[in-house]
């Protein structure tokens, strides 16, 4: 094999394993490790003067046995019974220093603020 050969390969040879590592690079930045949740969107309106309305999805990638849930106020994978029974407060939901109370219907759950301020939260 002439050097000319030799070094034409070799060129390949660091050009598909160049390739390959931008491949694998991509491939792992569109993915969340096992066990988390990332926010997608996020949206804030001023409905009045008292009262705000916030939509945020969420993209997890749970555990066998998890769903996507709400721990402290932050997306999270949580135990599917909790979801399946509706059992909100037993993910713990509310940040510290509030207090979990279930919707009627078990529609959500409030979450209530110390000076008498609440955080209400529906499923849908």
């Amino acid at each position: 094999m002439s050097p000319r050969w030799a070094c034409c390969l070799l060129l390949s040879a660091i050009i598909s394993a160049i390739i390959f590592c931008i491949g694998l690079r991509l491939l792992r930045e569109g993915q969340l490790a096992v066990g988390t949740c990332e926010v997608v969107t996020l949206s804030h309106d001023e409905v009045e003067s008292r009262r705000a309305v916030s939509t945020q999805t969420a993209r997890c990638a749970c555990r066998r046995g998890q769903v996507a849930g709400t721990t402290l106020g932050q997306p999270a994978c949580v135990d599917a019974h909790v979801v399946r029974v509706r059992a909100w407060c037993d993910m713990r939901p509310c940040v510290a220093g509030e207090q979990c109370r279930p919707l009627r219907g078990r529609a959500g759950w409030t979450c209530s603020r110390p000076g008498g301020r609440l955080k209400t939260t529906t499923v849908s």
